[in-house]
């Protein structure tokens, strides 16, 4: 008698590029039903999201009905009369991906049914269901080691047969980007985010963090992160009540790290500015160059970041973060600058190659880097550029 065992893995060539979406928490947490998801996936093609390379509607938390009687998991019945089989084909009927929500603890944020001990028998319903994508979150894990609680929904996911992007989402307490590259996709590495600047609301036993809290502990995290497995500093608050200056900094900023660009605003009510900042091509092209890898930050000085990210075809971005409350004017020469990448090694070596420079936000040409950058940088905002080879 033969025996023959397939070795479970993650799917592979998913993700090869950071996800972009959308998931319903940040706005609506529990509030959540199937008119509002048809909705959001007509907006997101009507916005022109769709085009500028949007793809997945996630649903967060609490789209959950009771287990039956052998342990399957359904819709809440009230909420999604039709199943949530007819929502995720109308959602594939728009040209775009459906994503899923659950826990690897017995219950989820929300306090509905968990995955715990029902991995293999969630993972085969999300697969006939035809779902793309699970956020799999770490409430109520009392007694779980994450790795191995991750690995058991990784092999269920791949032991189902359905190819589904797995987002680990134990919020960086086990230091997933040291273990989690052959398990998921992407991986949270901080707690929530937050509709805020420069905040920490604190929720007792844990807290939520604004933009530039977040965006300070991706420090060292580069290294770990590439095509088919990025660190995710949580969902976007662009569109969620900020100032428009700290909207464009924040997706900047997200865009330059690789981060998954997943929206978290209310797609059928977005200004023109809101929609102008989530489908900025050029942006979008940063996040998702196929090189694969995070900015670095080259240095700080008066409250302004300069954050470099390396491009495909030797091409760089360069985007000078404005912190400070204050306008701060930069007069720069390049070929006094070293820019060598401090974990790939790549280097730009301005004293040879001259580089062409467009401010994407200004959508204006800066001529190249023979002479001095001389620009302001609004407080609390971004300067972004591109810089190709002459």
């Amino acid at each position: 008698m033969s025996i023959n065992i397939v070795l479970a893995q993650k799917f592979e060539d998913l993700a090869q590029t950071p996800p972009m979406g959308w998931n319903s928490w940040n706005k609506f947490a529990c509030n959540v039903d199937e008119d509002l998801i048809k909705q959001t996936a007509d907006a997101m093609v009507s916005s022109g999201m769709k085009d500028a390379g949007y793809e997945y509607i996630i649903i967060d938390d609490c789209w959950h009905g009771e287990r039956d009687e052998k342990g399957f998991i359904s819709a809440n019945k009230e909420r999604f009369p039709s199943g949530m089989k007819a929502l995720v084909d109308y959602v594939h009927s728009k040209g775009l991906k459906f994503g899923i929500y659950s826990d690897a603890g017995w219950q989820t944020c929300g306090g509905k049914p968990g995955s715990r001990g029902r991995e293999f028998q969630d993972a085969q319903t999300y697969a006939k269901w035809g779902v793309d994508y699970l956020k799999y979150d770490w409430c109520n894990t009392e007694g779980l080691k994450a790795e191995g609680a991750y690995l058991t929904m990784r092999d269920a996911l791949y032991e189902a047969g359905r190819p589904i992007v797995l987002s680990i989402c134990e919020w960086g307490q086990n230091k997933p980007w040291k273990w989690a590259e052959d398990v998921g996709h992407l991986w949270r590495t901080t707690g929530d985010i937050y509709n805020c600047w420069d905040c920490e609301e604190d929720h007792g036993t844990w807290s939520s963090f604004g933009v530039l809290r977040i965006l300070d502990m991706q420090e060292g995290l580069r290294k770990y992160a590439g095509p088919g497995h990025w660190n995710d500093p949580d969902m976007m608050e662009v569109g969620n009540g900020m100032k428009v200056n700290h909207d464009r900094a924040h997706f900047t900023m997200w865009a330059m790290l690789a981060a998954p660009l997943i929206a978290g605003n209310d797609l059928s009510n977005m200004t023109q500015e809101t929609i102008d900042i989530l489908t900025k091509k050029e942006i979008i092209a940063i996040s998702q160059d196929a090189l694969g890898i995070q900015a670095f930050k080259y240095q700080t000085k008066d409250g302004v970041e300069t954050w470099i990210k390396p491009l495909s075809n030797g091409d760089w971005a360069i985007t000078f973060l404005n912190r400070s409350k204050n306008e701060q004017k930069l007069n720069m020469k390049w070929e006094e600058q070293e820019i060598i990448d401090p974990d790939f090694g790549y280097k730009m070596n301005l004293a040879s190659q001259v580089y062409k420079i467009q401010n994407i936000w200004k959508e204006a040409n800066l001529k190249d880097t023979q002479k001095p950058l001389k620009i302001s940088i609004p407080a609390e905002d971004v300067v972004t550029l591109l810089l190709t080879k002459n």
